[in-house]
C-alpha cells in the first residue's frame, strides 16, 4: 500500500459509507493505495476506523474518520461536510457501501414495520441523499465517480423471498444507478453498482491469494470471494480512463448465485 508519485487516483478525495470494516475496509486502503485521500465513515466502530486510517497513514497516505449514520437524514450533510473539512477537498468519488441487512429470515408480512422503514432508509435514501449532496461539487470540478451497492442479479428487480424490503431498496437503487447515469454523464460524473456475491465474514478483508488453493463449499470447485475481487472492480470504475463504463450494475460472485441456491 505504498504511496508514489504518479498513481491514477492522486489528487482525489473518496468518501467510503461503513469503511470501518468488511468490504469497505478493503475498498478503503486499494483506493488510497491508488493515491486516493479516503474518508472512513463509521457509525459505533470507532476503534477499526481509526485503524483503517492508521494504515493508510502509516503507508504514506491521507485518512480521516468520520462518524455518521447513513440513515439518519440530518447527518448526511454533516457526513460530507466532515470529510471534505477534514481532507481539505470535495469529494470526487462516493462509494456507498453502508447499508445494513438483516440475517433473520421472515416474510414480509411478518416483518416490522420500523425495521423494513430502516432497511429502506439505510440501503436506498442514505444512498440518494449523500449522492444529492457531492453531485454539485462533481460538478463544478467536471469529475466523479459514484458507487452504489446491489446483491446478485439485482438488475433483474428479481424477489428474494424473507428478505423483501432490503430486496425492494436495492432494486430501487439500480434505477437510481440508471437514472443518474443518464443525467451526469455531460457532467463528466460516471455511476455504477457492485453487487457482491456471497463473501462470508473475514473473507471480506481478505486478499485473492489468502483463498487461492482453498474451496467454497456452497460453490464446489470454485475459490471463495475475497474483498479484493470487490475493491479491485471499484478501482477500475474509479479510474480516469473508465469514464466510458456508466450505468453498469456489475456482479462480482463467481458465477456463484446464492439466492437460487437458498431456495433450490
Amino acid at each position: 500500500m505504498r504511496q508514489v508519485d504518479g498513481l491514477p487516483l492522486a489528487g482525489k478525495t473518496a468518501l467510503i459509507t461503513g469503511g470501518a470494516r468488511g468490504l469497505g475496509r478493503m475498498t478503503a486502503e486499494w483506493l488510497a493505495s491508488l493515491g486516493c485521500a479516503v474518508a472512513v465513515n463509521y457509525v459505533r466502530s470507532e476503534d477499526a476506523a481509526l485503524d483503517v486510517v492508521r494504515a493508510i497513514r502509516s503507508a504514506g497516505g491521507r485518512a480521516a474518520a468520520v462518524r455518521g449514520d447513513v440513515a439518519d437524514r440530518a447527518a448526511a450533510r454533516s457526513i460530507v461536510e466532515t470529510a471534505e473539512r477534514e481532507l481539505g477537498a470535495g469529494i470526487d468519488i462516493l462509494v456507498n457501501n453502508a447499508g445494513p441487512f438483516v440475517r433473520e429470515r421472515r416474510l414480509f408480512a411478518d416483518s416490522p414495520e420500523e425495521e423494513m422503514e430502516m432497511l429502506v432508509q439505510a440501503n436506498l435514501l442514505g444512498a440518494m441523499r449523500l449522492d444529492r449532496l457531492v453531485i454539485p461539487g462533481m460538478r463544478a470540478r467536471g469529475w466523479g465517480r459514484i458507487i452504489h451497492f446491489g446483491f446478485v442479479r439485482s438488475a433483474e428487480a428479481r424477489g428474494w423471498p424473507h428478505r423483501a424490503a432490503y430486496a425492494a431498496a436495492k432494486a430501487g437503487l439500480v434505477s437510481l444507478t440508471k437514472t443518474l447515469a443518464a443525467e451526469e454523464a455531460s457532467f463528466g460524473i460516471t455511476v455504477n453498482m457492485i453487487c457482491p456475491g456471497d463473501i462470508r465474514g473475514g473473507m471480506k478483508e481478505r486478499r485473492i491469494d489468502d483463498a487461492l488453493g482453498t474451496s467454497d463449499p456452497e460453490a464446489p470447485g470454485r475459490r471463495p470471494g475475497t474483498g479484493e475481487d470487490v475493491a479491485r472492480v471499484i478501482a477500475f470504475l474509479c479510474d480516469p480512463r473508465s469514464d466510458y463504463i456508466t450505468g453498469c450494475i456489475i456482479d462480482v460472485s463467481g458465477g456463484f448465485d446464492p439466492i437460487r441456491y437458498q431456495f433450490r
